[in-house]
């Protein structure tokens, strides 16, 4: 039986389209060519993080951060740039009894945004940077693992990436659930891992309380 949920961040929670668009600004790229950029990067099972060095080779990130926290352009998401089914599903889901959890790579700045926006609504927040192990690394999901307080095949994980996401939580024996937006998720869905891995496959964050009901009564 499902017990608890615990939620990726970016394209799962988070619109992350705001944020790229700062990033190719700095870069002083167009937007649209900096995403199809982003896209094409993707599709070839690339890390993301190559695009920007497609535009600056030798790109790195932790200093870009740094440097556009310095020039007062630091990253940044609010309540603007949540999913609209984000606040409905989870006062469904805490309705329902489930314990929610929010965890996925972000920042020690977006782990603080993060409890700013969910502290009320959730149970715990993770990051990567809380953790010292990113996604996919099987780490990572020991320390969800760790956090919660039910067995992991009591646990759903919700993610966006089948390659980050979905195979990982797998293998740490979580039940998955696959969101279908954003760059990963759209480039993935038809794929066979997409359509065979997860537990569940979801186009809304709205829908996952009734899928849950229907797995925890046939467990029953």
């Amino acid at each position: 039986m499902i017990r608890a949920v615990a939620f990726d961040v970016g394209e799962c929670l988070v619109d992350e389209t705001r944020e790229y668009g700062t990033w190719a600004d700095w870069l002083q790229v167009p937007r649209h060519t900096f995403a199809a950029m982003f896209g094409a990067v993707i599709a070839q099972g690339r890390d993301y993080r190559d695009t920007f060095q497609e535009f600056q080779p030798g790109f790195d990130l932790y200093e870009q951060r740094q440097a556009r926290s310095a020039a007062g352009q630091p990253e940044h998401f609010d309540e603007g740039d949540l999913y609209p089914d984000v606040r409905p599903a989870l006062a469904q889901l805490r309705a329902d009894g489930l314990w929610l959890g929010i965890a996925g790579n972000q920042t020690v700045r977006a782990g603080g945004i993060l409890r700013s926006l969910f502290a009320e609504d959730v149970d715990l927040i993770g990051t990567s940077d809380d953790w010292g192990a990113s996604k996919p690394d099987p780490l990572f999901f020991e320390r969800v693992a760790d956090v919660v307080p039910f067995a992991p095949d009591e646990i759903l994980y919700v993610g966006d990436r089948v390659d980050n996401d979905i195979r990982p939580a797998i293998a740490a024996g979580m039940p998955t659930a696959l969101i279908r937006r954003g760059p990963w998720a759209t480039i993935q869905w038809n794929t066979d891992d997409a359509e065979r891995l997860p537990t569940m496959r979801v186009d809304s964050l709205l829908e996952l309380p009734e899928q849950i009901a229907k797995l925890n009564q046939s467990a029953r």
